[in-house]
């Protein structure tokens, strides 16, 4: 069973930076697309920024400029730090992983608060 598992979640000012991590652990034989996606009350889930196992990324809107993906291969974890955080900024965040054969799969969400 796989499961991720995201940290480093909190509150912030606005212009401070955060960096969220996400671990997946369980059987699989690679990890292949991980990614974040963030979601408010009342809104759609929308990508934050997605990595691919050759390490080529996608950002959404949001976060085009101010944020960074990364990952780890070899410990299967990947991070997203984030810059310049605005109030617009608050949401959760969820860790995305995509397998092209057992689907796709997300972690329990972890909040991200921006304000004064």
């Amino acid at each position: 069973q796989i499961q991720l598992t995201e940290s480093g979640g909190g509150s912030v000012q606005p212009g401070e930076s955060l960096t969220l991590s996400c671990a997946v652990s369980g059987s699989m034989f690679r990890v292949d697309t991980l990614g974040w996606y963030r979601q408010v009350p009342g809104k759609q889930r929308e990508l934050v920024a997605e990595i691919f196992r050759n390490g080529r990324t996608n950002y959404g809107d949001p976060a085009k400029g101010r944020f960074i993906i990364s990952r780890d291969n070899a410990k299967n974890t990947a991070q997203l730090q984030m810059n310049s955080l605005e109030p617009e900024d608050t949401a959760v965040y969820y860790c995305n992983l995509k397998q092209p054969v057992s689907g796709t799969y997300w972690g329990q969400g972890t909040q991200v608060t921006v304000s004064p």
